[in-house]
C-alpha cells in the first residue's frame, strides 16, 4: 500500500483505514469469543486481544493490498 488517501483535502496515511477496519473486526470477534466462553481458557485477556488485533490488522493490510492491486489491474484494461 503506497500513497496517501485524500479525504476532503486531508491526507491520511494508508495504514489508518486498515487500522479502523481491523479495530471494528476485532471488536466483533472479541464479542463472539466472549459469548463462546473462549476467555475462560486465556491467561491474559488484554494480551490475547492485542495478538488478535495484530493478526486481523495483518490480514486486513494483505487483503486491502490485494484488492487495490486487482482494482488497478482492472482499470488498466
Amino acid at each position: 500500500m503506497r500513497g496517501e488517501f485524500d479525504v476532503f483535502g486531508i491526507y491520511l496515511p494508508p495504514l489508518l483505514p486498515a487500522i479502523a477496519i481491523a479495530w471494528g473486526l476485532t471488536a466483533l470477534m472479541t464479542r463472539g469469543l466472549n459469548a463462546a466462553g473462549f476467555y475462560r481458557f486465556v491467561w491474559h485477556r488484554p494480551m490475547a486481544n492485542l495478538a488478535l488485533f495484530v493478526l486481523v490488522l495483518g490480514g486486513t493490510v494483505f487483503g486491502l493490498n490485494a484488492a487495490l492491486a486487482a482494482l488497478r489491474g482492472a482499470m488498466r484494461l
